[in-house]
């Protein structure tokens, strides 16, 4: 699970790509897509700051001050107006290339803020939208879409047919989006019902979709001193089962008020446990779950191990693996068709 909820790049080119054509087809053509799928490209390059900054600044800027609004007001007449000198034979203004930045801009971080991780739209206020309904790779939002789309580059700029098939694509997989958080309702309720069946009293509930579906359901659940874990597929007809994991916040010690730490913990929202092996200290982010299917592994999606150098520490993420991601695929595909 590479993606820290970066909806999947050929996602992020499709949405702009259609937005670029809906705003500009009519007077640039193909043009319109290309440079809206540049847009919807752009956020995303905040993903460089994890090259030259320490992991923790690194996820801390990560959907931030690229994917808001504000980014997208201030640069989209830069970019606006550096594509109008690259293209002045056609008949679009500075202004024109401008709106159509400004909606691939903007439209970027409204997608990604359905996924887990959430976008800093209203940046620089640190509130995160994120309304967990989708996974950042989904077939079922990106595929028909990516249809509609190709479907539109094979007619004439002018033909009526053009206007049709991209509102099609655009149409389509919003209503998917809402589609989507329909269906988290329905998944919280039956998680909400499960505890309360099995007697479970818990101060919070979060809920999120399993990779590439939205068929089957995670569930977080905060109790005093564990955290569950559950999932609910819709095609289940056995009760939901909740996996207990400690939260061990005081292995902490002394490190509880390292900076560092405490920047983690909000970073995780307050989801996180610790964990201890052969010795070493791990941070785990409980928000995107495990790495697998498999309810004796322990190893978390997203964890960090904290080494200690001299008074302060260091915070390194620990790699995730292929093999790791095509085993879990296999048990997704599995697990999706009920327990």
């Amino acid at each position: 699970m590479g993606a820290k909820g970066h909806m999947d790049s050929l996602t992020q080119i499709v949405l702009g790509a259609a937005v670029g054509e809906a705003v500009l087809g009519k007077k640039v053509g193909n043009k319109a897509m290309l440079y809206g799928a540049i847009a919807g490209t752009i956020p995303d390059l905040d993903v460089l700051s994890r090259y030259f900054m320490d992991t923790v600044t690194a996820t801390e800027w990560h959907r931030g001050f690229s994917h808001s609004i504000f980014f997208a007001v201030l640069f989209a007449p830069v970019f606006g107006w550096l594509i109008w000198k690259l293209n002045r034979r056609d008949e679009a203004s500075w202004e024109d290339w401008s709106w159509l930045m400004f909606w691939g801009l903007f439209t970027h971080p409204l997608l990604d803020a359905f996924t887990t991780w959430g976008t800093q739209l209203f940046w620089p206020f640190k509130t995160r939208l994120a309304f967990q309904s989708v996974f950042v790779i989904d077939p079922l939002y990106t595929i028909p879409f990516l249809v509609f789309l190709i479907l539109t580059l094979f007619q004439k700029r002018t033909a009526l047919k053009r206007r049709k098939y991209v509102n099609l694509g655009l149409i389509i997989s919003s209503s998917y989006l809402v589609l989507t958080l329909i269906l988290k309702g329905i998944a919280y309720h039956k998680f909400e019902n499960a505890l309360e069946v099995q007697g479970i009293s818990y101060s919070q509930l979060h809920t999120r979709p399993a990779p590439f579906n939205t068929i089957l359901w995670m569930a977080n659940v905060d109790t005093e001193n564990a955290y569950l874990m559950g999932d609910y597929s819709f095609f289940d007809s056995k009760p939901i089962v909740f996996t207990s994991y400690s939260k061990n916040h005081e292995l902490l010690g002394d490190l509880a008020a390292n900076g560092k730490i405490e920047r983690l913990i909000i970073i995780t929202e307050g989801w996180y446990t610790i964990s201890e092996k052969e010795g070493q200290l791990y941070f785990n982010d409980l928000r995107f779950g495990l790495i697998s299917m498999d309810k004796n592994d322990t190893q978390f999606a997203f964890s960090y191990r904290l080494v200690p150098k001299g008074d302060d520490i260091l915070v390194e993420e620990m790699p995730k693996f292929k093999k790791d991601a095509k085993r879990l695929m296999t048990a997704l595909w599995e697990r999706i068709w009920g327990n």
